[in-house]
């Protein structure tokens, strides 16, 4: 690709700028750090920087630091045209001289001996004050005239720069770490801040290192929640086992959901599937399915031996009469996933581990309640006393499954009617889904919102910023916002999977604010908006929160394609509509 774009500079246009092929587009900077400075130059601030990129790179699993919100240096040559014609040099003199300074060319070869030794000239400017002695003088003109002599020159950064970096209204430079494929982001998160607090002894005064977003941090928040919740989960199924099918068989069902469980967890390990939101949740999806196959085969010989068969005999028979129907069951339980995970798109991605994990454990479910079960069973129950009256009694006599056998027999005799009745149901049902808001995936619990402000087109990159300034003095005076972090030019880094920066726009800026907890996201939303809307008529801004899941910029997006003119008119008639 590299040399293919290569091949075609020559055939562009005057002025088109070089191409670039940006393979890097896919990155992820777990953690976004803004370093701000009150009272340092930009220089001061970018020498920084420097050293605090070097030293974190060599932190084990780091595997690559970008900093954004650098400008470009150059040097400014501003020229007297007064003192030039008084010395009679023309300008494309100058220009002529210094297009010939500093270039990199041959100067030929010599051969010593049995070497052959190339010849590099010297003369290259080291600083600006060399620059400065370049003389100017055209031939045949008496004296020396040096550049100095005409034009005032010195060093200093881009006068229209790409890239405006704030955070909580100070001038900042992000430095975005991302982490090596397949390392424990929380571990390697924990190197990095240690090893940033091992260089606070080298850290000027003034010198400010703030947080925009850590993943390590935010991952070990929400894995932490879905442990426990996983664990509430499994501790609320064996209670309400114990509850209803009495204290023996609760244990052993309950010990049967603890062994797939680990087991599950062994067979994630040997898949590289990591302990993640998204595999997490996948168990506590599947626990409530992960017992129905043991209580099956608990209930099963429990009732043999109450019909005077032996522990063994009832096992071996219920075992022989239902691990095919099981079996069919669970893959039907499998397969109701399987479009999640078998999708080719970036939901299919994203969600694979879904899939992946409920296939697992819910098969683990099936080999355990027909292996392990009846070996539990056998132990768990060997006390157990039954008597030959136990077995003319009918185990199903009891008021609950007396009543549910008469609404069966009901329904039965009244086929039509139960039918009519299920279909209404559906149709009420169906109807109930309209109510509810659409989403495929929830936004995160993360207390942080982005807002895309755009400008009229054309608009200067350092009225942005200061558009940006004015919005930010503004949210900060809100007590739940914890910081905000704005940039003008372009989008942040992507320091999470979901979120794609904004390309370079000057008439474009983004804000990313915080607040103190998930609770005030909306309300300070709301009142962002309100005071937009109000204030600034002029912008159009978009204000989003973190999803969990893949996401487009927009909800609704369409693409024209076809001849400039038809599809500028097709777009118009829809706006039109809209």
């Amino acid at each position: 690709m590299r040399r293919k774009v290569n091949d075609l500079k020559p055939s562009l246009p005057p002025g088109v700028y070089e191409p670039q092929v940006i393979d890097d587009f896919g990155d992820v900077f777990g953690i976004l750090l803004a370093i701000t400075g009150d009272g340092y130059s930009y220089k001061e601030l970018n020498d920084y920087v420097d050293y605090l990129r070097r030293e974190i790179e060599l932190v084990d699993g780091v595997g690559k630091v970008s900093v954004t919100g650098t400008q470009q240096e150059q040097v400014f040559i501003e020229i007297s045209m007064q003192r030039l014609s008084s010395l009679g040099i023309s300008p494309q003199t100058i220009y002529g001289i210094l297009e010939t300074q500093n270039l990199v060319t041959s100067a030929g070869a010599v051969r010593i001996g049995s070497e052959y030794i190339r010849v590099h000239p010297t003369g290259e400017f080291k600083n600006v004050d060399e620059l400065g002695d370049l003389i100017i003088t055209e031939t045949g003109s008496e004296g020396l005239i040096y550049l100095r002599d005409v034009a005032t020159i010195k060093r200093d950064f881009k006068e229209i720069p790409d890239n405006l970096i704030a955070y909580d209204g100070q001038q900042a430079l992000n430095v975005g770490i991302s982490f090596v494929d397949g390392i424990n982001v929380v571990e390697a998160g924990s190197r990095v801040e240690r090893r940033l607090q091992e260089l606070k002894e080298q850290q000027p005064v003034g010198i400010n290192i703030g947080v925009v977003y850590s993943q390590p941090t935010e991952v070990d928040k929400s894995v932490s929640g879905f442990v426990v919740s996983l664990g509430q989960a499994v501790a609320i199924v064996i209670i309400v086992l114990l509850f209803f099918m009495g204290l023996r068989s609760g244990i052993l069902i309950g010990l049967i959901l603890l062994l797939t469980v680990l087991g599950t967890f062994v067979f994630m390990s040997w898949m590289a599937i990591d302990l993640q939101r998204i595999s997490l949740g996948a168990l506590v999806i599947a626990l409530g399915m992960l017992v129905d196959n043991a209580i099956v085969v608990v209930e099963g010989i429990l009732i043999g031996m109450q019909k005077g068969r032996t522990r063994m005999q009832a096992a071996s028979d219920i075992v022989t009469q239902t691990k095919w129907p099981l079996l069919g069951a669970t893959v039907i339980a499998v397969m109701a996933f399987a479009p999640i995970g078998l999708s080719q798109d970036s939901t299919g991605e994203y969600c694979r581990t879904l899939f992946s994990v409920l296939l697992v454990s819910l098969m683990l479910s099936w080999f355990t309640a027909i292996s392990l079960t009846p070996f539990f069973a056998d132990l768990f129950f060997r006390n157990v006393k039954t008597s030959t009256e136990d077995a003319d009694v009918d185990p199903y006599a009891g008021k609950l499954f007396v009543w549910y056998k008469s609404f069966l027999e009901f329904c039965l005799r009244r086929a039509w009617l139960t039918v009519i009745t299920l279909v209404i149901m559906l149709g009420v049902s169906l109807y109930g889904f309209t109510l509810l808001k659409q989403s495929f995936f929830p936004s995160s619990t993360t207390p942080m919102f982005m807002v895309d402000v755009w400008l009229p087109e054309g608009t200067d990159i350092r009225a942005t910023n200061a558009t940006l300034k004015e919005l930010e003095n503004k949210v900060t005076q809100d007590e739940r916002v914890a910081f905000v972090s704005a940039s003008a030019g372009k989008g942040s880094q992507r320091f999470m999977l979901t979120y794609t920066p904004e390309k370079s726009y000057s008439s474009y800026g983004e804000l990313i604010i915080r607040v103190n907890t998930f609770e005030d996201v909306i309300p300070v939303m709301s009142k962002l908006s309100a005071m937009l809307d109000a204030d600034h008529p002029e912008l159009e801004y978009k204000i989003k929160q973190i999803m969990l899941g893949p996401s487009s910029g927009s909800k609704i997006e369409a693409r024209l394609v076809g001849p400039i003119r038809q599809s500028c008119a097709v777009w118009r008639r829809m706006w039109l509509r809209s």
